[in-house]
């Protein structure tokens, strides 16, 4: 399983290229043919994606360069006025367009009026369909302008622009507290990135979540233990805002770590804390954080498992977190650790902390590798009962069974040792375990209705609990299965 605190570098985006000038169009041409013979074809052997248009013939070979005159003049000189065609030709060609600068009466063209408009304002119509068509291919601010300027001018006549303009402008929709946005909206602003430096120059990004009025941040313990002891901590809101930060207390069993902005801003607003015992698989997810850096970042999926098992560690000691974790299949990766895990209606139900990787043999692995749709978090009734711990006494609290079990994974069971740390016994004397007849050699494979595959298992279901709770074991001692209630101890600080 491989925990996430690192951010990336920001990777430099190309200019787009410039957009080509838009080749001038003839006015005068046979009926039937396009116009300069350069436009591109509409049948299947056309190059319409093509990123340059055609040089037309007169600026070809050695040919002066197109000016930028929107009429495709060259720069500097006057178009010549046009001749006026006998009265007999007035149907084809039609008359060549002026520009509307010129003396050439109120036609939007500047064109003379002839006694049979009707064929000239077929083919004008036609000649400027094809050059925004033109336009819209090889620049389409040009087209857009062109096209605007034409439903403009016919507005007056019996075809209107075929448009309909939306009833709100984007700045005026309001987006429900039930939707994504409107949970991303809320939430935001109370989630912060964190940025852990180490005495010795070395850091990481992380995120965390506004816990309470007083400025305390929710986290985990791997985005802050490089500078926990003799580093610096900076939290930035979505807003841009920053503040220093210093721990508060740190549980490195649970991954779980709460800060105290130095500085406090007044209005802050936790975040609701949901009941993460009520979630259904399948339930809806929003996870925020900071994906390789990436700030304020907004995914979404679902939960598609609970009490899922989850041993993790950050590579940098040889102790390892465990969790009954929430499983979701939302993007998860390095930089979202210690973000929030929002159900649909925006409340916590769990502080991201763990992704599976597909690198380290397919275990769980301290790759840096993205995310694969199984992510991991912390359920937040335990992280919350951590935070108020480390708040009150800046040490975390281990309810405990005063037994030592395997580690293997897949082994039937959790076992309890033969033997303990440093030599002690694998079942402490007077210990809960002790006390309910428990001996090495015994194979756990129940805690109350919780199948137990494994000693991470078990002790991920114990630290959902509290010192003084009472619970149910089931457990193996050969051929026989027995079952015992035990009352949890307690161990203070981390070992």
């Amino acid at each position: 399983m491989s925990t996430e605190n690192e951010g990336n570098e920001n990777d430099a985006v190309p200019a787009a290229p410039s957009v080509p000038s838009v080749p001038p169009v003839p006015a005068a041409a046979p009926e039937g043919t396009p116009p300069g013979g350069d436009l591109p074809a509409s049948g299947p052997g056309s190059r319409g994606d093509e990123p340059t248009a055609q040089v037309p013939a007169a600026h070809q070979e050695g040919g002066p360069a197109p000016s930028s005159d929107p009429y495709g003049h060259p720069s500097g000189q006057t178009p010549a006025p046009p001749q006026q065609p006998p009265a007999a030709s007035a149907a084809w060609p039609p008359p060549p367009p002026v520009p509307s600068y010129a003396d050439a009466g109120s036609h939007p063209w500047g064109a003379p009026v002839h006694p049979e408009p009707k064929a000239p304002r077929r083919s004008r119509a036609s000649g400027l369909v094809a050059a925004v068509a033109v336009a819209a291919l090889v620049a389409g601010g040009i087209g857009g302008a062109l096209g605007y300027w034409a439903a403009d001018s016919n507005g007056s006549g019996s075809s209107g622009s075929t448009t309909v303009a939306a009833s709100n402008s984007p700045k005026d929709l309001k987006r429900a507290d039930g939707t994504v946005a409107g949970v991303a909206a809320k939430a935001l602003p109370s989630v912060v990135t964190i940025d852990a430096q180490s005495g010795d120059g070395e850091g990481g990004t992380g995120t965390g979540f506004v816990y309470d009025k007083e400025g305390h941040i929710l986290t985990n313990n791997h985005v802050v233990a490089s500078a926990a002891r003799s580093g610096q901590l900076t939290a930035t809101f979505s807003d841009g805002k920053k503040y220093g930060a210093e721990v508060v207390g740190r549980a490195e069993g649970y991954d779980v770590a709460v800060l105290k902005l130095k500085d406090a801003p007044d209005g802050l607003t936790p975040l609701p804390l949901g009941d993460s015992d009520e979630v259904a698989v399948g339930d809806s997810t929003i996870a925020i954080g900071a994906p390789f850096g990436l700030s304020n970042t907004v995914t979404t999926g679902i939960i598609s498992a609970k009490n899922r098992p989850v041993a993790s560690g950050d590579g940098s000691s040889s102790a390892n977190s465990y969790m009954s974790a929430l499983q979701t299949d939302a993007s998860i990766n390095p930089g979202n650790s210690g973000g929030p895990l929002l159900d649909a209606g925006g409340a916590v139900i769990g502080i991201n902390s763990a992704i599976q990787s597909t690198s380290g043999g397919g275990g769980m692995g301290q790759s840096q590798a993205g995310s694969i749709g199984l992510g991991f978090a912390i359920p937040v009734n335990q992280a919350k009962n951590v935070a108020e711990q480390l708040i009150k006494t800046g040490q975390p609290v281990y309810p405990v069974i005063g037994a030592t079990v395997t580690m293997e994974e897949k082994s039937g069971g959790a076992v309890i040792s033969d033997k303990g740390a440093d030599g002690t016994p694998a079942v402490t004397p007077d210990g809960p375990a002790a006390k309910a007849g428990l001996k090495a050699g015994d194979v756990i494979t129940k805690f109350n209705d919780t199948v137990v595959e494994s000693g991470p298992t078990l002790i991920g279901e114990i630290w959902t609990h509290k010192p003084g709770d009472k619970v149910t074991l089931t457990y193996k001692r050969g051929s026989e299965t027995s079952t015992v209630d035990v009352v949890l101890g307690e161990r203070k600080g981390d070992s």
